[in-house]
Order: structure tokens, then C-alpha cells, then sequence
């Protein structure tokens, strides 16, 4: 008798253990695995730390965690150099996995956040995540000229896994209220942000696309021209819509020494003026790349992304040109056809 009860109560918890291992694994498998590529910069640490929190301040959180990253970001800019072990202390303290390459780190996740500071790198980095169809958030910037950004979204076409990219700034309180009518129809905008310089990028590239993403996200897609007013202080481009209408972006280098605070702007609506307010932290942002890596539709598309950086690249040429219009179809049509021959050249 007591050998059978034996068997009984091992045969049991045989039982209950491989229940507890079923009910383990389902849970694991509905956990989105997100990887980091480059921790070069804070948005990697914020980032995870926002998504590995214990009590998450969104439920769109309590889903998905980070869980592996690999560290290699810019390969020659100096600050985002000197980053790199504080920030991979600080991620790996979220029981983040440094792992030695993006191919190992593809094994791991089911999506990726491509985070290296430096828009050089992007293209050769997003190009195995894009090949293994895994969607991809790309932050700021998208590369490091306009046909990398068209390079990017022409491999995430023909290989067809999603991309999203986009600034904070896009998910303020301010713009939500804006976009959802509070000022009627949208007549203009002046957007303003820091705008230091990178030497190694388009000038808007760096730090500008804030401001300039502030921009569109009133505005919406649609500018023709652009022309740009430059001091060694301060930017000024003014752009024109094919309806008509004029938005602005002001660059601002001084005040506030470049980085700290400063971003916002007007808005110009048919029933009102109002503010559009300024950073709303980065939770907003990070709701919209969860729903977007769960759901693989992005909430911006790829043409307004591309058209933002052809506007900062259209304001680059207007700058060397002395400050005459410049249309934004020909600087696109342009990089649209580099963008092919570098994607031709990778193949090879």
C-alpha cells in the first residue's frame, strides 16, 4: 500500500510539473522579445528601462520585454564612443543580454529596436533584421543621408518586413489634441527644437528632425519647396505645401545650450491659435512601437518619413545655394535613384 501511494504521489507531481512547464511556455510565448541594436545613446537605456519595469505605467508594456541588445553604435563620434560602457552597464542591469552580434542578437527576438546614434550605420544594420523579417523601429535618425533613408525603405519593400520610425516629439499631448481638431483646420505651423550640429550629418539630421517632425505631424505629407535661412545661431526653414499653406521650422543652436529644452510651436487653425506644447516623455512613443511591432502596421508611413528627410535635405541644398527654393520632387528623385544603385551594389 505505501509503495503504491509512493507511486501515486510521484506520478502526481510528475504531472504538476509538466503542467507548471505548459503553463510557463505559453506564458513565454506571448512575451514580445525585443532586441536593441546599438547602445550608443540614452534612448537605449530609457527605453529598456520603461519597457523592463516591474510595474509598467502602460498595459501595452506588461506584454513585451528587452532582452537582448548588441552594443555597437557609431564607429567614430566621440560622444556616442564614450556611451557605450555606461549605457550597457545600465541596460544589462535590466537583465538585458549583451550579445556578440546582430546575428546572434536575431536568434533571441522577435523585433528590434535599431538605436546607434550615428544614421551611418543604419542601413548595413537594419538590412539582416529586415532580411530575417523582423519589424524594425529605426530611431533618430533614419541614416545618414537621404538615399540610405530610401535604401532602408525600399529593402523593408522587397523583403517585406515593417519599418517605423519616428521622433518623440510626433506623440506630444499638445499635437494630439491639435490632430484631434481643437484648432479646426490646419492652416500653418511654426515648429521650433534644438538644432545642434553633427559634423558628420545633413544639419536637420542630427537633432533638427524633432523639430521638424513636429512639423509634419501637423502639417501632414504635401510640401513642395523649401528655403532656408541660416546664421550660425540659428535656422529658419520655411516650406511651402502643394495646398498652398506654409509651415516653418526654427533651428535654434544658443539658447538653452542647443540640447536642453526648447521644443514646440504655433499652430494656425481655422477656429484658433494654440501652442502645440513640448515633450511628453518618451512612454507615448514606445506605446506606438509596441502596437506596431504586435501588429506590423506602422503608424506613420514610409512616404511621410522619406519626405521628412528630403525636406531636411531640400533645407541643406537651399543653404548651399545661397537661399533659393528648392523642390523637394527633384532632391527625392535624385536619392531615389542612389538609393537603387547602393541596394544593387549590396547584392553584389
Amino acid at each position: 500500500m505505501n509503495l503504491l501511494r509512493g507511486h501515486i504521489r510521484f506520478y502526481f507531481c510528475l504531472l504538476l510539473c509538466c503542467c507548471l512547464t505548459t503553463v510557463l511556455q505559453a506564458e513565454d510565448a506571448k512575451t514580445l522579445k525585443i532586441g536593441i541594436i546599438g547602445l550608443d545613446t540614452s534612448h537605449s537605456s530609457n527605453f529598456t528601462k520603461i519597457l523592463n519595469s516591474a510595474e509598467p505605467k502602460f498595459p501595452e508594456f506588461a506584454a513585451c520585454r528587452v532582452v537582448a541588445a548588441y552594443p555597437q553604435g557609431s564607429r567614430d563620434i566621440q560622444e556616442s564612443l564614450e556611451s557605450v560602457p555606461q549605457i550597457t552597464e545600465q541596460v544589462t542591469a535590466q537583465g538585458v543580454k549583451i550579445v556578440p552580434s546582430i546575428a546572434a542578437l536575431l536568434e533571441q527576438v522577435d523585433a528590434v529596436l535599431l538605436e546607434s546614434n550615428d544614421g551611418r550605420v543604419h542601413l548595413e544594420q537594419a538590412l539582416p533584421v529586415l532580411k530575417a523579417g523582423k519589424p524594425l523601429f529605426v530611431d533618430k535618425p533614419v541614416a545618414g543621408d537621404l538615399a540610405d533613408v530610401i535604401a532602408i525603405y525600399e529593402a523593408a519593400k522587397q523583403y517585406q518586413t515593417p519599418v517605423f520610425s519616428s521622433s518623440s516629439l510626433r506623440y506630444t499631448d499638445g499635437a494630439k489634441k491639435i490632430n484631434g481638431g481643437a484648432v479646426g483646420e490646419i492652416v500653418g505651423c511654426d515648429a521650433y527644437s534644438p538644432c545642434p550640429i553633427e559634423k558628420t550629418h545633413p544639419d536637420f539630421y542630427w537633432y533638427g528632425i524633432h523639430g521638424v517632425e513636429t512639423l509634419y505631424t501637423i502639417m501632414g505629407p504635401g510640401c513642395a519647396t523649401v528655403v532656408r535661412v541660416n546664421t550660425p545661431n540659428t535656422d529658419l526653414a520655411v516650406g511651402t505645401w502643394k495646398d498652398g499653406r506654409v509651415g516653418t521650422f526654427r533651428g535654434r543652436r544658443k539658447e538653452n545650450n542647443g540640447y536642453q529644452g526648447g521644443y514646440g510651436g504655433t499652430v494656425y487653425g481655422s477656429k484658433g491659435i494654440a501652442p502645440i506644447g513640448s515633450f511628453s516623455g518618451y512612454e507615448p512613443l514606445l506605446v506606438e512601437v509596441v502596437k506596431f511591432f504586435q501588429t506590423g502596421k506602422a503608424p506613420v508611413s514610409p512616404e511621410e518619413t522619406m519626405e521628412i528627410y528630403t525636406f531636411m535635405t531640400a533645407a541643406d541644398q537651399s543653404k548651399s545655394s545661397g537661399g533659393k527654393p528648392v523642390a523637394l520632387q527633384d532632391v527625392y528623385q535624385q536619392a531615389h535613384k542612389a538609393a537603387l544603385k547602393k541596394l544593387a551594389g549590396l547584392k553584389d
